[in-house]
């Protein structure tokens, strides 16, 4: 299981850190500082989204 969360994090960390940058674009946080706490907080909140995912699939096997 360990390897299919980690190539599914691979993806779900990038698009969460994105949509955090962006996030933070939109809102105004146009500093290095608020685009790197927007992409830290996306990439840290997809660890529970990912092991959630990677047991609803090891699951249905």
């Amino acid at each position: 299981m360990f390897r299919l969360a980690a190539i599914i994090h691979l993806f779900i960390g990038s698009t969460l850190a994105g949509s955090g940058v962006i996030a933070a674009l939109v809102s105004g946080y146009d500093t290095v500082y608020g685009i790197s706490i927007a992409a830290a907080l996306g990439f840290l909140a997809s660890f529970p989204i990912t092991l959630l995912i990677a047991r609803k699939l090891v699951a249905q096997q």
